[in-house]
């Protein structure tokens, strides 16, 4: 029996309520069931770095880690757009932008760049 893909996507209000821990929770819960999260918004640095942390002291046989990648809004040097932009991300926060966080086992490599994210998967 062939088994797909699944991705999960998180909308930011999901999370946004939660407590650093509780989002890295949610977040690892899901990943661990092979699943591949699309959350909206990214992750605070510091979170980010928890999440990592976390994720190494769980490796074993079974889950193998994470790969992370998030995109941000691409560079402007148009003036009137870094305005706007700028003041978008003061009323929106961590919701600007986009993160995928999967399986380790499942995601082979996530190549990124300022537009986009390229997500390779192993076979």
């Amino acid at each position: 029996m062939k088994r797909g893909i699944t991705i999960q996507f998180i909308p930011h209000k999901e999370i946004s309520s939660l407590n650093s821990d509780n989002k890295i929770k949610r977040i690892l819960k899901i990943v661990k069931e092979n699943k591949i999260v699309i959350l909206e918004g990214k992750l605070r640095p510091d979170e980010e770095a928890r999440l990592i942390e976390i994720t190494m002291k769980q490796i074993d046989r079974k889950f193998k880690g994470i790969e992370i990648a998030s995109l941000e809004e691409s560079v402007s040097f148009d003036f009137i757009y870094r305005i706007k932009s700028n003041l978008a991300k003061m009323l929106l926060g961590d919701k600007f932008g986009l993160s995928i966080i999967g399986p380790a086992s499942l995601v082979k490599e996530i190549k990124k760049d300022p537009s986009k994210i390229e997500l390779m998967m192993n076979k």
